[in-house]
């Protein structure tokens, strides 16, 4: 089995992670992206604010030693919430399952909150699977869309008891 790790995210990840970011399969996937994945400069200034921001924990996503994504918990509005992208080449192989419970293992808050649209079922599945249960609905402009959609507000409230090896996921989101 492939070796998930997690690691801060380094200068020399930023234009495998703006590519991964931009993949138009994604960005549908996703929904809740940049306005305008293709603007290099505003990823950038996105990524340096929140590199160095004492509310964000920003990981990049490993496997077997390269690099397959990015992960997060960020605070918004008071509430913690966590997000991740892992590159559609490693869909299906479980790395964002692995990936969300290394990061639940560093990030003690609770609760903790995620978002994803309501249709993108593989990430729902990784999310419910680590323990968040869905507490709501809204109804938001999604970029990679470019319309209104809904999308699923998830709650954790205390870990749950996963192994790394849980089921494979396809998803992702973005911050």
């Amino acid at each position: 089995m492939a070796e998930v790790a997690l690691r801060p995210v380094d200068d020399s990840d930023l234009d495998a992670l703006f590519e991964q970011m931009r993949d138009p399969e994604s960005v549908r996937m996703a929904a809740f992206t940049a306005e305008n994945p293709d603007d290099r400069p505003a990823f950038d200034a996105h990524m340096a604010k929140i590199r160095t921001s004492p509310d964000v924990t920003t990981r990049a996503v490993t496997v077997d030693g390269r690099l397959a994504g990015s992960i997060a918990s960020f605070v918004v509005d008071g509430d913690t919430e966590v997000t991740y992208w892992i590159d559609r080449s490693f869909w299906g192989q479980g790395i964002a399952s692995q990936a969300l419970a290394l990061l639940l293992e560093s990030v003690h808050v609770r609760p903790l909150f995620a978002r994803a649209a309501s249709d993108n079922a593989r990430s729902l599945k990784v999310l419910r699977r680590a323990g968040f249960a869905t507490v709501g609905t809204a109804i938001s402009f999604a970029n990679g869309r470019n319309k209104e959609i809904e999308e699923t507000i998830l709650r954790l409230d205390k870990p749950a008891k996963t192994t790394p090896s849980d089921a494979p996921s396809g998803e992702s989101q973005t911050y």
